[in-house]
């Protein structure tokens, strides 16, 4: 298992450390400056020395190789610095809204699988064979509606046209089902996809013509034999899925006014609060890669072969 998981852990803490210095590099080189954006404002009727002294303490005058390396250590001991706009950590901004951006994350990521197997067991079905094409056809429909527009539409429909939902004041859950619909039709599709593909790959396989041979009843062959040999791209892409799923939630935080990493990263960019935005970046990368490495450790469970190979037998 050691040699399975090293080689695993340093390419997702190269990813990682790309995607610091990646960001760090794009940002720095974005026009205008957080602490002018700021302190600059007539309003707080600071002198230019004054102003000065705060660009010392927020580090703004540094070079920008020390600015590289102590952000990097910093972040290193979880240090992700000082919100210019905000005046607080950064860490207490994301504590307060990754917790939302994460339910809507998973409940989308849930629904969206489900909606996969509901398509993939729906086509296999002796008595839809008529609707089989256009079954398969329905997740190529899904993945090209834009997320921001999927939003609209369904505001348009379930609140205005409908009234189901209310606009104003909803409950908690109220306003989560629309946001979690668009988050997820998206996402279904490419599960759905492969899913489709790997089911009809594994159906020809002798093994299942065995197990029908054998008696056993078209439900039993599907679920039993047949989806767990087809489930191994299904880890694949849907560990690379998840990180589309996280810019999908910013984008559905910010079209139905939720509140979370969407709207902070809006705010974050419009007043160029760097350290926000450095930070958002980050804890999305760690996401992505920490997701990806439980699909990793996964997909042994589903292959024999690769229980061998991570035991260490070659």
């Amino acid at each position: 298992m050691r040699h399975f998981l090293l080689p695993r852990l340093g390419t997702g803490l190269l990813v990682l450390w790309a995607a610091f210095t990646l960001s760090f590099a794009l940002l720095q080189v974005l026009p205008g400056d957080a602490v002018l954006i700021k302190f600059q404002n007539p309003d707080l009727g600071l002198s230019p020395q004054q102003i000065e002294e705060m660009r010392l303490a927020y580090g703004a005058d540094s070079p920008l190789w020390r600015q590289y390396l102590h952000t990097l250590f910093a972040m290193l001991h979880g240090d992700f610095g000082f919100s210019v706009q905000a005046g607080v950590a950064v860490s207490a901004l994301i504590a307060d809204n990754l917790p939302g951006t994460l339910r809507l994350a998973l409940c989308g990521f849930v629904l969206a699988v489900l909606l996969a197997f509901a398509l993939a067991a729906l086509s296999r079905q002796p008595a839809l064979r008529g609707l089989r094409a256009l079954l398969q056809s329905v997740p190529a429909l899904f993945i090209s509606i834009p997320t921001f527009w999927l939003g609209i539409a369904l505001i348009q429909v379930f609140s205005f046209q409908l009234r189901w939902i209310p606009v104003i004041n909803p409950s908690p859950w109220q306003g989560l089902l629309l946001p979690i619909v668009a988050v997820a039709v998206p996402i279904s599709a490419p599960l759905a996809q492969i899913l489709l593909r790997g089911i009809d790959e594994v159906s020809t396989q002798p093994f299942v013509a065995v197990a029908r041979a054998k008696g056993a009843s078209e439900s039993r062959v599907l679920w039993r034999h047949v989806l767990r040999n087809a489930m191994l791209p299904v880890l694949t892409i849907a560990g690379l899925l998840l990180g589309e799923l996280i810019a999908g939630a910013l984008i559905t935080e910010t079209v139905f006014g939720l509140g979370g990493l969407g709207q902070l990263t809006q705010q974050a960019v419009n007043n160029q609060d760097v350290a926000v935005l450095q930070a958002v970046v980050m804890i999305s990368a760690l996401g992505f890669v920490a997701i990806n490495l439980l699909v990793d450790l996964l997909m042994p469970l589903f292959d024999p072969r690769l229980q061998r190979v991570a035991g260490g037998v070659r």
